[in-house]
């Protein structure tokens, strides 16, 4: 269950993890427990406080602890980077306080977009803090034609069926993208992540079911799976690209291996894009 709102508390999130630490990963007995993870008095063990004092963290009495028991905290729950450098936000002064504002609305820089449109054998995309598409070109859009009119990457993955379908590893997408969400380092009273979060977790249990599990990883580099509706099954490379002078952008660049049966897809997929350009039956608002 998402939480409340969007604002992820801190204790909040340190149950959400505390739930996902399995007690052999310390070393510790199993035993029998009524809920999975670590208890709470193993986590203050773990972290040197006093399980008092960890008790007052879950429960948001205290907010802010210092550096020192928060880089504790991450060890004992045993959080990589990213998950790491989220709870140190969270726990940061201030962030509880901030009243909701929205952000100011995003666009791909026409050097980017031009850049894009000069690869007409490489499926790219710019996206945005929200995961909102910001700029397609040719053959991406080719490749994600099912998106129709949605250009939110989240609801489409979540609220169109065909994207269970198109994405061969749906689960683990699905699984990426909302730990991405969380990574991004957007504010946590964003009104703007607050209305889409709060649409989502309504409109489909499995996004309420993963934002509640508060994971938090940045896209990395890998292998994407694919049915496409004209092509068929396909599996591209992609590249995520961080775009320096736009905090929270991103440039995504598919790409094949040389003479392979996904090379081939694409150059097929290129010229069924090149065949209907334009053409109002296939593309009726563009």
């Amino acid at each position: 269950m998402a939480e409340r709102g969007i604002a992820p508390r801190l204790g909040e999130y340190l149950r959400a993890r505390r739930a996902l630490v399995r007690p052999e990963d310390h070393g510790m007995p199993a035993g029998t427990r009524r809920t999975p993870g670590l208890r709470r008095e193993e986590v203050a063990m773990l972290a040197g406080v006093s399980t008092d004092y960890y008790v007052r963290l879950e429960q948001g009495r205290d907010r802010h602890p210092s550096l020192q028991v928060i880089e504790a905290l991450a060890g004992a729950l045993r959080l990589e980077d990213e998950a790491a450098a989220y709870l140190r936000r969270l726990a940061a002064p201030g962030t509880s306080r901030r009243s909701r504002r929205a952000c100011p609305q995003e666009y791909a820089s026409p050097g980017l977009v031009g850049l894009m449109d000069a690869w007409p054998g490489t499926p790219a995309l710019v996206y945005g803090r929200y995961m909102d598409l910001l700029a397609v070109n040719a053959l991406g859009e080719a490749l994600f034609c099912w998106l129709e009119e949605e250009t939110n990457l989240l609801r489409a993955i979540f609220l169109k069926p065909q994207a269970r379908t198109f994405y061969r590893d749906w689960a683990r997408i699905a699984e990426g993208c909302v730990a991405a969400l969380r990574a991004a380092g957007t504010d946590p009273e964003d009104a703007r992540l607050a209305e889409l979060v709060e649409e989502l977790s309504v409109a489909s249990p499995d996004f309420a079911r993963l934002w509640g599990r508060h994971e938090v990883r940045a896209k990395r580099a890998r292998t994407k799976h694919f049915d496409h509706p004209v092509v068929g099954e396909l599996s591209l490379r992609f590249e995520n690209l961080s775009v320096a002078d736009a905090p929270g952008q991103h440039l995504v660049v598919y790409h094949a291996d040389p003479d392979s049966p996904a090379e081939h897809a694409l150059a097929l997929l290129g010229s069924y894009a090149a065949t209907f350009a334009g053409d109002p039956a296939v593309h009726p608002d563009r």
